[in-house]
């Protein structure tokens, strides 16, 4: 039984060093979802500004044709 000793120790030191491995390559998938769940979020973040920035510029053009068309009736009927 001595005689396995050895190679039991080796596959001990093995398995702790598979574990280990194991244990960093686990880690690192959740560093990675993590990450790209940031980046989704982010992604998701941007696309709600872009619309939102879209949907204020036509207020802007909106409100600056408006407010030219008032400027057009208005000098029209000063001249009457």
């Amino acid at each position: 039984k001595n005689f396995h000793l050895p190679g039991d120790i080796e596959n001990q030191v093995e398995l702790e060093e598979k574990t280990r491995l194991i244990n960093q390559v686990l880690e690192l998938q959740n560093t990675l979802e993590d990450l790209s769940a940031r980046v989704d979020a982010v992604k998701e973040e941007n696309l709600k500004l872009k619309s939102e920035n879209q949907v204020l510029g036509q207020y802007i053009e909106n409100l600056m044709s408006a407010s030219s068309v008032f400027q057009t009736t208005d000098s029209k009927s000063k001249r009457k």
